[in-house]
């Protein structure tokens, strides 16, 4: 990375228009008192010609031509259901502020999911606002940064000027983008203090937000605004239902990749495994959804397993749990369990095909009107039947061991969850509507029912210990039942083995 002359980080919120970030230089040492240089940066203060050289010579880049984003009307009616909500409130929305990695380095900016949904943007440092109108209605409003001031040098001398970072939209262009009118957002926090409205504000991703709006808002009233906006994304709309389809579509593609690069006689790295996927998800979307799970032999039955730093050797299963998430920030959830060498043998094939078994049963109870929890109650059962099958509960009954929960020791995580622009989607919803709740048309899920016997775990026969099993796809409810949105992977063991095949040729 170039940082010769980058200097500190810049605040999140640069000083308004006419209070110049940088002051126009007359000489060297004026010029580095007014602008903060990195403490061991390699050049020290900017001479008045090289100060007006960098204001002159510069095409006018303005966009004209510019259509509203696709998700435009979409974020449009979400608002509305927003607003009428919370009449006579005060709502703010922001996208949340980078976090630095090390030193003067960010982890990349990823906003807020209820920022994204409500206006189609990702920019950091942004707010959304919903001005109360009188006793109902909103004007919505967004803040975001403006272009980079050439006439004072913001451009190339601030940390995140556009020559450091990249352009940016115009307020103008951002206008015709996402169908809102747009402020400078450096004139955010003195709008929001000047407001006199009660307020709601979504918590924990900028700190100068909620300072701005003090003691206004509450933390009980933010928390009731934060579970409205979780519990608004349980239904997916076409656009949303789209985006999950190509996530899907694309994770496909990244689990063909990672086979082909999967040696047969000799071990592969997991690191291996988890880079290939990565390069079909910068591919074809953003980024992963979230931490890829590259898990070999017994790392298997670690149901977290993202340190991927083993090896996939020939006679292993590798569980392989990752998703694409797109350009418009919604993920796919996929699981595969492979065998290594291309066959399973007979002990994971029987482990293997019981998880199958229970997937099949907990994506069959996938249906309109289905209590939310019937996928779940179906796989575990289907999994306690199989357990108590091999023996593993002595005289027990299938009904007492799922009765007593004795199968989770194996199972050990629920089967599923809502999937969107979060990986764990709606987390924050009410209870009643999302667990507690039933499945309606729209909604997307995982199946991902599991197995995971411990390399120590003494309870069970040795030929178990250190396998690890778990098959996981992405459900969308329908109106006369469901559809696999990740079925382009094979999952029955006899289909995966001639996959497999297929791809190696």
């Amino acid at each position: 990375m170039c940082q010769a002359g980058r200097r500190d980080e810049a605040p999140h919120l640069p000083a308004p228009s006419g209070e110049s970030a940088v002051t126009e230089p007359t000489d060297a040492t004026e010029a580095t008192e007014t602008i903060k240089y990195r403490k061991n940066g390699l050049t020290r203060g900017v001479t008045e010609e090289l100060a007006e050289s960098m204001k002159r010579g510069w095409a006018d880049t303005e966009r004209h031509a510019l259509e509203a984003i696709p998700q435009a009307a979409h974020t449009e009616r979400r608002r509305a259901a927003l607003s009428a909500a919370f009449p006579g409130e005060l709502l703010v929305v922001p996208s949340g502020n980078p976090k630095v990695r090390a030193n003067d380095t960010d982890y990349p900016f990823r906003p807020s999911s209820d920022y994204v949904y409500l206006t189609g943007d990702q920019s950091q440092d942004a707010v959304l606002v919903l001005e109360p109108t009188g006793a109902s209605g909103h004007r919505a409003v967004l803040y975001l940064r403006n272009r980079s001031d050439i006439e004072n040098g913001e451009f190339w001398l601030d940390g995140h000027g556009e020559l450091w970072d990249g352009r940016r939209n115009s307020l103008t262009e951002s206008e015709k983008l996402f169908g809102l009118p747009c402020r400078d957002v450096r004139t955010a926090h003195a709008d929001l203090a000047a407001t006199t409205a009660p307020v709601r504000v979504l918590r924990r991703h900028d700190a100068g937000v909620e300072a701005a709006v003090g003691g206004r808002a509450n933390p009980g009233r933010d928390a009731e605004f934060e579970v409205f906006l979780s519990g608004l994304r349980l239904v997916k709309d076409e656009f949303e239902i789209a985006q999950l389809r190509h996530a899907c579509q694309a994770t496909a593609r990244g689990f063909e990749d990672v086979v082909r690069v999967l040696g047969t006689d000799a071990a592969t790295p997991e690191r291996l495994i988890e880079g290939t996927f990565f390069v079909r998800a910068r591919l074809e979307g953003n980024d992963v959804g979230y931490s890829t799970i590259a898990a070999a032999g017994p790392h298997a039955t670690t149901l977290h397993w993202v340190r991927n730093n083993g090896q996939a050797r020939p006679g292993d299963l590798l569980l392989l749990d990752a998703g694409v998430e797109t350009d418009e920030l919604y993920t796919a959830d996929v699981t595969r369990t492979l065998p290594v060498s291309g066959r399973f043998t007979d002990i994971q094939r029987k482990v293997y095909d019981a998880v199958h078994a229970a997937q099949e049963a907990g994506i069959a109870a996938v249906k309109p009107g289905a209590d939310f929890r019937d996928f779940h109650r179906a796989a575990q059962r289907e999994l306690a039947e199989h357990l108590t099958a091999w023996g593993l509960f002595g005289d027990l009954t299938a009904d007492k061991v799922y009765e007593l929960g004795l199968h989770r020791r194996f199972t050990l995580a629920g089967t599923g969850h809502m999937l969107g622009l979060d990986v764990h989607d709606c987390a924050h919803s009410r209870t009643e509507e999302h667990v507690d709740g039933t499945l309606l048309p729209g909604m997307v899920l995982t199946v991902e029912p599991g197995l995971y016997f411990q390399q120590n775990d003494l309870t069970v026969p040795e030929e178990y210990r250190g396998i690890g099993v778990r098959i996981e796809d992405d459900i969308l409810v329908t109106e006369d039942g469901n559809e696999n949105l990740s079925a382009d992977l094979p999952r029955a063991s006899t289909e995966v083995e001639a996959w497999l095949a297929a791809l190696r040729g």
